[in-house]
């Protein structure tokens, strides 16, 4: 509240869709950088696939993308709850959404070609707080491996 009232005062108000937009940004920005980091590494191939994801999914420029990146990096470094991030991103994205961003986390990490044990567990905890059921998990995974 005192944001917004900061920001009206200041003449910088954002419109409700765009700070709605931004929140979706950050959330999902934060989830494939985790994703990423699970197993301990996030290499130039998993990097460059969020890169990508992110380009793709809001159209940013490179600029916001590493914006983005670098903020979800320290958020995910600051916060030792996934459950926070799923339980912003299940209240902001509708239920094909969810799936979706499934689909990206998983893109994120077949990056490097192997499953850490680490990501596994990470997606079948993420799926669970999505309320994206283990069926549509797996149909989500073998569109993005062809299998």
């Amino acid at each position: 509240m005192i944001k917004r009232i900061r920001s009206l005062l200041l003449g910088d108000d954002k419109a409700p869709q765009e700070e709605a937009q931004d929140e979706r940004q950050s959330v999902i920005a934060a989830l494939l950088v985790q994703a990423a980091m699970m197993d301990g590494d996030f290499d130039t191939s998993e990097r460059e696939t969020v890169e990508r994801l992110l380009v793709d999914e809001f159209s940013l420029d490179q600029s916001e993308v590493a914006s983005l990146i670098d903020d979800a990096e320290s958020a995910v470094d600051q916060s030792s709850q996934l459950f926070g991030f799923t339980k912003r991103a299940s209240a902001e994205l509708e239920h094909e959404d969810r799936i979706k961003l499934i689909e990206m986390l998983w893109q994120v990490i077949y990056a490097d070609g192997v499953v850490h044990e680490y990501e596994a567990s990470l997606m079948r905890r993420i799926s669970g707080l999505l309320h994206v059921t283990d069926r549509e998990t797996a149909m989500a995974r073998q569109r993005i491996t062809g299998a």
